[in-house]
């Protein structure tokens, strides 16, 4: 399930310098100088009581960025079948809950579970640890990324271009290219449910996930998707992700993410 993408306003200019030899960032290029993105998605809900804790992991990954020569991009995604329980998470959608079990059927688990943190579509594990997600983030750090720029540039109050050129991969599978926008510093009032009572403070909360495009083996992927800015965010605190996963895999293969600037 696709959401329709409503944002606007200039990303600072993103992108991996085109890499050495291979063509992909290595861990060798993260030591010369070169951060290696890195996805953390956070599958979890206000209406789930072991949630906090791995709500607090994330929040505390995003700030610190604890792995040396990793740029840890968050991604908190609230799905929706915890509703049911006496709390309607503002932040949830259906579409989460989709992705998520893409990811159970890609690592071949029984059903999903909150909260899951799934490291660039590579491992997933319980997510209220920042030291296993430490050394997950680690490991998934090792493998080789796909250069991917990215840049906007603003039209008029509230509308912008976005600039995005990815190399292609002659050997790659079937790829697809998401749009991601999060949102830092949002919390609930949590007034029911397993949470009753509890103030629930969030980072990286995915506003809209939207996939804008594919990857042509040959040719790689160029697209300039104009966009608008949902008034409803404080433009301050927005993140915009662009990314390329691997549609059997779900391995996420390439990564950049931008700030707003006034």
């Amino acid at each position: 399930m696709l959401m329709k993408l409503s944002l606007a306003f200039t990303f600072l200019l993103a992108g991996v310098a085109a890499a050495h030899h291979s063509g992909l960032v290595s861990e060798e290029q993260a030591k010369s100088g070169e951060r290696v993105p890195v996805i953390v998605e956070l599958f979890t809900s206000e209406g789930c009581s072991s949630c906090p804790p791995a709500d607090q992991a994330l929040m505390r990954l995003a700030s610190t960025q604890p792995v040396q020569d990793v740029e840890i991009i968050a991604m908190s995604e609230h799905v929706d079948y915890w509703n049911s329980l006496g709390w309607t998470d503002p932040f949830s959608s259906a579409q989460f809950t989709q992705r998520q079990e893409e990811y159970g059927r890609a690592f071949g688990l029984d059903g999903s579970y909150t909260p899951q943190m799934v490291i660039d579509g590579r491992e997933e594990f319980v997510g209220n640890s920042v030291s296993n997600a430490v050394q997950a983030i680690s490991r998934v750090a090792a493998a080789a990324k796909r250069p991917l720029q990215l840049a906007a540039t603003k039209v008029n109050g509230d509308t912008v271009r976005m600039q995005v050129q990815i190399e292609s991969d002659p050997n790659g599978g079937s790829e697809d290219v998401y749009l991601a926008v999060t949102e830092d510093n949002l919390s609930s009032n949590v007034k029911r449910g397993e949470n009753a009572g509890r103030v629930m403070p969030h980072t990286a909360v995915v506003r809209r996930l939207t996939l804008i495009g594919n990857i042509d083996r040959r040719n790689g992927f160029h697209g300039e998707p104009v966009i608008r800015l949902d008034r409803r965010w404080k433009a301050a605190d927005l993140r915009f992700v662009i990314f390329v996963q691997d549609r059997k895999s779900r391995r996420i293969l390439a990564a950049q993410a931008a700030r707003a600037q006034q």
